[in-house]
Formats: structure tokens, C-alpha cells, sequence
């Protein structure tokens, strides 16, 4: 069965990583070996030094080398993971992992899912004793929750650990607080494992965005000549026992990772190479997340996920063994898994338990779309009638290349059955311009896929090409840069002008906003959004309270607002009233 297909992969994983330690004699020449229960990276000519003790003692310790259960996870068939209790690791003492008020930076690049890691992260971090701190001057931990998606998002990276690496020296010189150690997280960490160690960057530790519970022990072990690397995949890792400790407390929205991995293998995605498998967490932790944060004063929730609505909860043993169903017109590269409950399920129980919370949801996949979860979207008001839609390209073709698993007609096929059943609903979409093989004719039909669609919003990029994938493998990158960065200037200005027209056709119409925050530009002025996430601005004025007085308003109120004006992006208007 499937469980027995998921143990038996995992095991040959597991074997697969042993083979490769021993035939080097955990030794390797060249690219350093990460041994999972030590975390240490081991190169040529190293002892294995454990901080405070004789090789004796680390012999006993260590024994013969590592087994197979130092590779192989503890996973659970079913996928929910017990309550976990802080590692027991021999040879380091609890208090040498504690983090003793050490003051720790963290930087965050790249999508919610990075920011909802960071917050995953700091729970952990702050469990074991650390401190939080805002200033890079004031740190004795620099963390960077990085992104590989595209090359642009790596550059900057590397750009920020050149400022860490100044820092660094900075502390080093007269200092009696100790050395600043930096550490890279999350996709970048999995992706460049080797070249972040190897590199010139004075990188302490490089966790994947699995193995977060091991950052105390690497924080404790990593020193200046002995990094230590954990980027090991998990099968079961959902860190759903975990509760994130929010980064900005002040703010009305939260994120809740309901799903973590991707199974579609896109053409031009690294996401599976560096997050791994699919996996769900249990439906009651995530409502037991979205409960406390109802309580504490949550007025907007973002569901986040990789493939947010191929979320499959496999935690009870009665729900009945039934295909899921699909997007009409649309297939996958792997075979349907059976069972679970689903992701309509979980959205319908969320909007329920918290009648008062706005719900969102991203990142999704087009295929999973069924009409289940279009019903539940249209039977609760609280329930954001906005769906991010990515397209990718406007030609089957290419679509095809891409292994996106559906055409341009079923594409356009279910955006015609989303606006049938919910009317008021506003897209947004992804594109790559210029992926392997795309032609001029080709570009051209994904102009036309944005003037007939007419999205909300946009996220527009060159193909970037990531090792890893089927199109690194398997195609070549032949579109001239010159031409990717012409062909996206062309699709970018015609969005714009396509949103602008849409947007100022609005001007007039009274919209419901939540606060979210002051302006940047002005401090009279707030910013907030409508429930199909457009941005408005509206001046800053108190407003009739429950209690029949005016009261100023705050980040979470939602407000009836007057439309006056309007970009591509942003409109302007007047509050009006206050709504409850």
C-alpha cells in the first residue's frame, strides 16, 4: 500500500546516504558530509571534536560510525507527529545548548512560507533561551531565512552575507561578548550547501528548512573551523506540535502553515529539491492555531501551504479511501493518493470555529480546484473571495514543457467556472517569460491569456534556470536575456495598463477594507485591504465607536470605504462608517 511505498522509499534514501558516507570512509574529498545526529561537517584530515571532551569519551559516544537509524526519520505512516520533546543529545550537556540570553537577528527573503519558517524558528530558538533583537549591531546570532526560486533571489543573499561577514569582523576585534555566528536557513541552505560552507562567507551553521529543531545543538557545537550542516529532507515534518512565535505581534494578519513540500515537479521548479515531499499537517493542530490566534486578537489568517489546496490529512484512520477530485481538465505527474481529508474540510472548519477572522490562502496549483472548494469560498462571508491562480504561460505548449498538467483552454475553462460561482472574486496570477523553447508566437499567447483573463494582480519574472530540475536536465536555456528581459517589460506594461482601466471602472463604489497599518508615505493616511486583497489608502480619521463616540481606528478594524481614485495597484478613497 501507500504507506508501505512511502517507508520503502524512505529507506532507500536513508541506504542511499549511507553509501555515499562510507564509501569515502566519512571521509570525502570534497563536498562535506553531514552526519545527522552530530550535525558536524566532517572533511578530510578532521577529528571529530565534541567541545569538553577526551577522545576517549567521544569514542564511546560515537562508536562505530553512524547506522541506519541515524538516517532514517522517525516517520509516521499516517502523518501526524507526536508531541516532541527537546532532543537528547549524549554528548553535549543540556546547559552547553542553551542559549543563555544570546541575542539573535533574524532576515527573511523570499515568500510567507520563509516568513512563517522564521517564526517556526524563533520558537525554538526561544525556547532554548535566547533573545530576540531587532538591530544586526546588537546580535550574537545572525540567521537569514533564504529562497532559491530564481537566481535574483540567491544574489541578494549572497550580497547579505558579505554585510554579516562585516559585522563579524567587527565583534571580533576587541569584543568581550563573544564571536557573532551566521547562519543560513531554509531553500538556499538545502540548494548550496557545500558552496556556503566552502565560500568565503564566514557561515557558522546551514539548516534546511526541515531540520530547525536542531538549530540550539548547532548553534552550541558550530565554531569558527567547524560548521555545522543539517539539510536532511523529512518524510513527516510538519513542526505541527511547534507554535510559532509571531515576528510583528502588532499586526492583524497571521500565517498558519497548514502544508509544507511539493509533489508536482514543475519543469523549472527547485521547490521539491529544497522542501521535499508533500506532507499535511493534522486538521486539529491547525485549528488549535487558529483558535489561539482568534483569541488573541487575529483579525485576517493566511492558510500557507507549497500546493496549499492539495492538502491531505491523513491522521484518522476512518476517513474513507475516495480519489480526490480535480480541476476538470487537469492531471498530475504522480498518482492520486487515496484517503485524508481534504483541503475544503479544513477551509470550511476554519471559517467556522472563528466567525470573526478573515481566511486566505496561498500558494495553490490550478489542478486543485474542484468545485468542493469553490462551494465552501461561497458559503462563508469571512472566507476571502480572492484566489491566486498561477498560469505560468499562456501557450499549451510550453505548458506542456513546463509539466504544468493543464492546457490554456482548461485554464481559461476554470477561470470561467470560478467567476460562475463566485462573481465578485479577483485573481491574480503567476507568469515565467522566456522559459526553454518559448517563441515569439508563444509569448504572444500569453499577452493574450492576461487581456482575456484580466487579473487583479501579478507576479511577472524571466525564467531563471535552477540545477536540479527536469528543464536543467532536460532542455536548454535558449532565449537570449536580452529578449527574457524585453518580453517581460512587454507583459508587465500591458498588465498595468490592463489593471489600470479595470481598477478606475471602480472608482465610486464603496468597498469593505481591514487596517493594517499606517502609511509609509504619511503618517495621516492608512493602508489597508478589501477581502479580494486590493490595496486601498484612506485618510486617517476617527470614526463612530459601538459606544456612539468617535474613536481613532485601528490596525484589524474594518471599515466601509468611498473609492476616489485608482492605479494598477492602489485605490484612494474616504472611510465612511465602521463596520461590525
Amino acid at each position: 500500500d501507500q504507506s508501505a511505498q512511502e517507508m520503502a522509499l524512505q529507506a532507500c534514501a536513508a541506504l542511499a546516504r549511507l553509501t555515499r558516507v562510507f564509501a569515502h570512509g566519512g571521509r570525502p574529498q570534497h563536498v562535506p558530509v553531514r552526519l545527522l545526529r552530530t550535525g558536524r561537517v566532517a572533511r578530510h584530515g578532521d577529528a571529530c571534536s565534541t567541545p569538553g571532551s577526551s577522545p576517549t569519551a567521544r569514542a564511546r559516544h560515537v562508536g562505530a560510525g553512524p547506522s541506519l537509524a541515524d538516517f532514517l526519520a522517525d516517520a509516521d505512516p499516517k502523518g501526524e507527529r507526536p508531541p516532541q520533546k527537546a532532543p537528547v543529545i549524549p554528548y553535549l550537556a543540556p546547559q552547553d545548548s542553551a542559549g543563555g540570553g544570546r541575542k539573535v537577528y533574524i532576515e527573511v527573503f523570499g515568500c510567507q512560507m520563509n516568513t512563517s519558517d522564521s517564526e517556526v524558528a524563533w520558537s525554538i530558538l526561544r525556547d532554548a533561551g535566547y533573545q530576540r533583537t531587532t538591530s544586526i549591531d546588537d546580535a550574537d546570532v545572525i540567521l537569514a531565512v533564504t529562497c532559491a526560486v530564481r537566481d535574483n533571489a540567491e544574489r541578494k543573499v549572497w550580497q547579505r552575507l558579505d554585510l554579516f561577514k562585516l559585522v563579524k569582523r567587527r565583534r571580533a576585534r576587541g569584543s568581550e561578548r563573544g564571536p557573532v555566528q551566521v547562519g543560513v536557513l531554509g531553500c538556499m541552505a538545502e540548494h548550496l550547501r557545500s558552496k556556503l560552507v566552502d565560500a568565503d562567507k564566514m557561515v557558522d551553521l546551514v539548516a534546511g528548512p526541515d531540520s530547525y529543531r536542531d538549530l540550539p545543538r548547532m548553534l552550541a557545537q558550530a565554531t569558527e573551523h567547524d560548521a555545522q550542516v543539517n539539510v536532511l529532507l523529512s518524510l513527516d515534518e510538519t513542526y505541527a506540535d511547534i507554535a510559532p512565535v509571531r515576528c510583528d505581534p502588532g499586526s492583524p494578519s497571521a500565517f498558519v502553515s497548514i502544508q509544507r513540500g511539493c509533489d508536482n515537479m514543475c519543469a523549472f521548479c527547485i521547490v521539491p529539491f529544497t522542501r521535499g515531499r508533500e506532507r499535511s499537517r493534522p486538521i486539529d493542530s491547525i485549528l488549535r492555531e487558529v483558535e489561539a490566534l482568534a483569541a488573541d486578537g487575529v483579525k485576517e489568517i493566511t492558510l500557507l501551504g507549497q500546493n496549499v489546496n492539495s492538502y491531505r490529512d491523513t491522521s484518522e484512520e476512518t476517513v474513507a479511501m475516495s480519489a480526490p477530485a480535480m480541476s476538470a481538465g487537469f492531471k498530475t505527474i504522480y498518482k492520486p493518493r487515496l484517503g485524508g481529508r481534504r483541503f475544503a474540510t479544513l477551509l470550511d472548519r476554519a471559517a467556522e470555529i472563528a466567525p470573526d477572522v478573515r481566511f486566505r490562502f496561498t500558494s495553490p496549483h490550478p489542478k486543485d480546484f474542484p468545485d468542493e472548494v469553490l462551494d465552501v469560498m461561497a458559503s462563508h462571508r469571512n472566507i476571502c473571495k480572492a484566489i491566486h491562480l498561477p498560469a505560468q504561460s499562456g501557450n499549451s505548449e510550453v505548458l506542456e514543457r513546463m509539466r504544468r498538467g493543464y492546457t490554456r483552454e482548461s485554464y481559461l475553462s476554470l477561470v470561467r467556472r470560478i467567476r460562475e460561482k463566485l462573481p465578485d472574486v479577483t485573481l491574480s496570477s503567476d507568469f515565467i517569460v522566456g522559459f526553454c523553447g518559448e517563441t515569439a508566437e508563444q509569448h504572444a499567447d500569453t499577452l493574450s491569456l492576461v487581456r482575456e483573463v484580466g487579473f487583479e494582480n501579478a507576479f511577472m519574472f524571466e525564467y531563471s534556470l535552477r540545477d536540479k530540475t527536469h528543464a536543467y536536465h532536460r532542455y536548454t536555456d535558449d532565449v537570449p536575456q536580452a529578449e527574457k528581459t524585453r518580453r517581460v517589460t512587454e507583459l508587465i506594461d500591458l498588465f498595468h495598463s490592463i489593471a489600470t482601466q479595470r481598477n478606475q471602472a471602480r472608482v465610486g463604489q464603496t468597498v469593505e477594507v481591514m487596517v493594517d497599518k499606517p502609511s509609509a508615505r504619511s503618517s495621516r493616511e492608512l493602508v489597508g485591504r478589501t477581502g479580494g486583497n486590493q490595496k486601498v489608502v484612506f485618510p486617517d480619521v476617527p470614526l463612530l465607536g459601538p459606544d456612539g463616540h468617535e474613536a481613532p481606528l485601528c490596525p484589524g478594524d474594518r471599515v466601509l470605504v468611498k473609492t476616489s481614485a485608482a492605479t494598477s495597484m492602489t485605490f484612494r478613497g474616504t472611510a465612511i462608517e465602521r463596520v461590525w
